[in-house]
């Protein structure tokens, strides 16, 4: 490789006064990015449009120089300068494999001088090209007898590439499903070991064959790239393969209108080696009788004589079709079987035949509804096709409404006896069909012409009882008043049965609790009430009883009645006495109260009216709804009173009226006598007043007693119960604590803990002075069970007794039991020099009780354990 360049210099001539120097490039070598270009070389994947190199030159005199290139004429100018800096850019992109080399003109002026260089510029070579196939795609012939291992093919393929990139390796697309093996270095394409063409399981072999070359850099990274082409590959058949028959299996026919000499049929076999195949003859080996003939090249076989000299319907002929060498010998063979029927032509339709020969029309009457899969053995039909064989082969079809019917046999051969069975009996109903009408259809299966015959089959249907009565509705809701006359209509039901003559009447019934009131006419299905029959609202206004539809046979169906008594208003309010004393005092109503007997509203709703007062109609209002009475809102004492009626005596009469609101209203009165009073002329406050009021009512007042007494014994338990609850679940002992009262001037005792030892050892008990008030009993509890050491209450007791000498002992310990350690009370009665609240006997008697339950219920858990 060698650079060629020549200098060419334009500048001043010699009589110039001052000598001008021509400017020059600068020489930095091969590997250089500017100078003169000198040894450069540029790779084909450059990209179009980047700065490439950089012209670097100088004038000795220090002028400003520009640049420029230039190329051959007729060559393609693959690069642009800038004239100012020097910087060359690739313009058009390059090939090495077209061009490995271009040429080009720099030249650097000072404006007076310019030098012109020759330079060559290597391109060099990236991997851009593909493997190209030199001999592919092609198609080869392969004896099938081709020994496995054998060379069959070499592959070639080129790499304009240089290095790596232009070497090339072969490679099969679908290595394993194929019977052949690739040389990847020489392309050679081989047999695999132990396998063996066959022409006749595949006739031609493609192979794919992939050329990939060594790989190289493009743009940067490196790059694989590859090439494919198909072989084809013909297998050339040998003779190894018998003869094979077309077609088969083959049926021949002789008609009964057949001649001698006539074509029955032609039998076809081919060599097996189709790829050079052998010339065929055919012959007859067995079953032909002698009636038969084969040609011995085409193999048509011919009928020999008159189809009534036949000894058989069916011929099995043994056919053999046998190769033939070119020398004329016989090879392989196969044989085949012909079966010849012997038939008559199809001239004879399918026909119907009934008792008396043949018909058409054929009749039954049966009843509806017959078991299913029950045969109509009143229909006797038999059907025949006079031909022989496929030509009397025929189906039968039934076509009518529904799938009431079906026929029995589908298919015939010849002749047969129809059978009809019932398949849908429910279907077959009277009502809904008198009679029906079905098409018996006959046709011809495998014959061109296909011939049919049809027949009508009529079924008279008769009825049976096969319907019950059905309402018209499920259940009827009907409505009479009250105080209806015996006989009086209440609701008509209906029920239809839709079989005919008697089985069609209907007769109706009524049962049931609510029945007793009602009657029904049996044949119209009118209920109407009992003639002794009366209805009253406020005894029963409901009534519900089941109506019954039967026809002649019993078949039947129930609905169900809802008979409502309305009310009228038959009753007047009432009040309990028509004389009514009651006390009134001042400030409080008293209430009197009337009671309708009718059963609905508004005839049973009251309203209340004064109608009179004596001595005077205008100091009470009555509520009308409530019949509360009370006085005036203005009257507040017995002086407005007695100053309203000028006497001391205040008692007064009034006529109160009770109206109910029914149409047409009743009404009814009453008297009331009250006796007025002041709340203050009681003693016992609002007890008091209660007792006046209910003076009259000695029972009202036991009741309330009773009552009160039961409360307090409940809510003593109840505080009870829950107090030692709480303890139980708080795994509390409370010891015993007894409380007795002291006298004023005596000194309160200090109990000390006795498990508890005490500050001064020597001293147990002491005495504190007292004050002469009452005393409060400050309990210091002790229990080391609970988790509160010391609880402080304050229990208002009334004056204590003496206390004693000593504590109380504990309770006695059981020896089969476990030893409980009993604690104990250590209390101090101390004088509280301010005054306590006020205690009363009742709260002793309580807080006596509440202590008392306590140490029993601990007692008696102390016991059980």
């Amino acid at each position: 490789m060698h650079q060629l360049h020549d200098a060419n210099m334009i500048g001043p001539t010699h009589s110039d006064t001052q000598a001008d120097f021509a400017p020059y490039f600068y020489d930095n070598g091969p590997y250089s990015q500017n100078g003169n270009l000198a040894l450069f070389s540029l790779s084909e994947d450059t990209a179009v449009g980047t700065q490439i190199y950089s012209l670097n030159g100088t004038d000795p005199e220090g002028q400003e120089v520009s640049y420029g290139i230039s190329f051959d004429p007729g060559s393609k100018e693959y690069f642009t300068i800038d004239p100012v800096s020097g910087n060359i850019t690739l313009a058009e992109p390059l090939d090495r494999e077209k061009q490995d080399s271009i040429d080009v003109h720099v030249s650097i002026s000072d404006g007076r001088s310019q030098v012109v260089e020759r330079v060559t510029i290597f391109v060099m070579d990236a991997n851009d090209e593909k493997p190209e196939f030199q001999n592919m795609p092609a198609i080869i012939s392969v004896m099938e007898t081709t020994e496995s291992g054998s060379s069959i093919y070499q592959a070639e393929a080129v790499d304009r590439d240089t290095g790596s990139g232009g070497s090339v390796t072969y490679y099969l697309q679908n290595p394993l499903s194929t019977l052949f093996a690739m040389d990847r270095h020489s392309g050679v394409l081989r047999l695999k070991q132990g396998e063996m063409l066959d022409f006749e399981k595949t006739k031609t072999h493609f192979v794919t064959i992939i050329a990939k070359d060594g790989g190289g850099n493009f743009n940067g990274k490196e790059q694989f790239l590859t090439s494919s082409a198909t072989l084809t590959i013909n297998v050339i058949d040998e003779q190894d393969t018998p003869p094979s028959f077309i077609g088969t299996p083959y049926f021949g026919y002789v008609y009964e209108v057949s001649v001698p000499g006539s074509d029955i049929f032609i039998v076809e076999a081919r060599d097996g080696d189709v790829g050079n195949p052998n010339p065929i003859q055919y012959s007859f080996e067995d079953g032909d009788d002698g009636v038969f003939s084969i040609n011995k090249t085409s193999g048509l076989i011919r009928l020999l004589t008159m189809p009534i000299y036949l000894k058989r319907e069916i011929f099995n002929i043994k056919v053999k079709a046998s190769e033939v060498s070119p020398e004329g010998r016989l090879l392989d063979y196969e044989v085949t079987t012909v079966v010849i029927r012997v038939v008559d032509l199809n001239n004879n339709p399918p026909t119907f035949y009934g008792e008396k020969g043949p018909q058409n029309i054929f009749e039954l009457t049966m009843y509806e509804h017959p078991p299913e899969g029950e045969i109509l053995r009143g229909l006797r039909i038999i059907v025949n096709d006079s031909d022989q064989g496929a030509n009397a082969k025929f189906n039968l079809r039934l076509i009518g409404p529904g799938r009431m019917l079906r026929v029995v046999p589908q298919t015939v051969l010849n002749e047969a006896q129809v059978t009809i069975l019932v398949e849908d009996s429910a279907a077959m109903d009277y009502e809904k069909h008198q009679f029906l009408t079905y098409k018996l259809l006959a046709v011809e299966i495998d014959t061109p012409e296909r011939f049919s015959a049809t027949a009508d089959i009529v079924i008279h249907l008769l009825d049976t009882n096969d319907n019950a009565p059905k309402f018209s509705s499920d259940y009827y809701i009907a409505r009479i008043p009250e105080n209806s006359p015996g006989g009086s209509n209440v609701v008509s039901v209906t029920a239809t049965d839709p079989d005919s003559g008697l089985w069609g009447e209907v007769q109706y019934s009524i049962y049931g609790s609510g029945a007793d009131l009602f009657l029904i006419q049996p044949t119209t299905g009118i209920i109407y009430t009992q003639p002794w029959a009366s209805l009253d609202a406020e005894v029963r206004s409901k009534y519900n009883f089941y109506v019954k539809a039967e026809d002649s046979e019993g078949k039947y169906s129930l609905a169900e009645v809802f008979v409502t008594v309305l009310d009228l208003n038959d009753h007047p309010p009432a009040f309990n006495d028509n004389f009514l004393e009651t006390t009134m005092v001042i400030g409080a109503p008293v209430k009197i109260e009337a009671v309708d007997d009718d059963a609905e509203v508004p005839n049973n709703v009251i309203e209340y009216a004064i109608m009179k007062a004596d001595p005077d109609n205008n100091i009470f209002d009555i509520n009308a709804d409530t019949g509360e009475i009370k006085l005036k809102s203005y009257i507040k004492s017995m002086a407005i009173i007695q100053n309203i009626t000028k006497k001391s005596d205040c008692s007064w009469s009034l006529v109160v009226q009770a109206r109910d609101r029914g149409q047409p209203s009743f009404s009814t009165t009453a008297v009331v006598k009250i006796d007025i009073t002041e709340a203050t002329q009681l003693s016992g406050g609002p007890l008091g007043s209660f007792l006046m009021q209910s003076r009259n009512k000695p029972l009202q007042i036991v009741g309330m007693l009773a009552g009160v007494i039961s409360l307090m014994v409940i809510v003593t338990v109840i505080i009870s119960t829950a107090t030692f609850m709480r303890n139980k679940k708080s795994n509390r002992i409370i010891p015993n604590r007894r409380v007795r009262r002291r006298q004023r001037n005596q000194p309160a005792w200090n109990f000390k803990n006795p498990f508890k030892k005490p500050e001064n050892p020597g001293q147990k008990f002491t005495v504190q002075e007292v004050d002469e008030h009452e005393p409060d009993v400050v309990v210091e509890n002790a229990n080391y069970n609970n988790n509160v050491n010391n609880v402080v209450r304050q229990w208002p007791l009334p004056p204590p007794p003496c206390a004693p000498c000593l504590p109380p002992p504990p309770p006695p310990c059981y020896p089969a039991e476990r030893q409980w350690a009993v604690p104990t009370v250590s209390a101090a009665v101390a004088a509280k020099p301010k005054k306590r609240p006020p205690t009363t006997r009742r709260d002793t008697v309580n807080n006596a009780l509440v202590t008392e339950l306590k140490m029993r219920l601990e007692q008696k858990r102390m016991q059980h354990q």
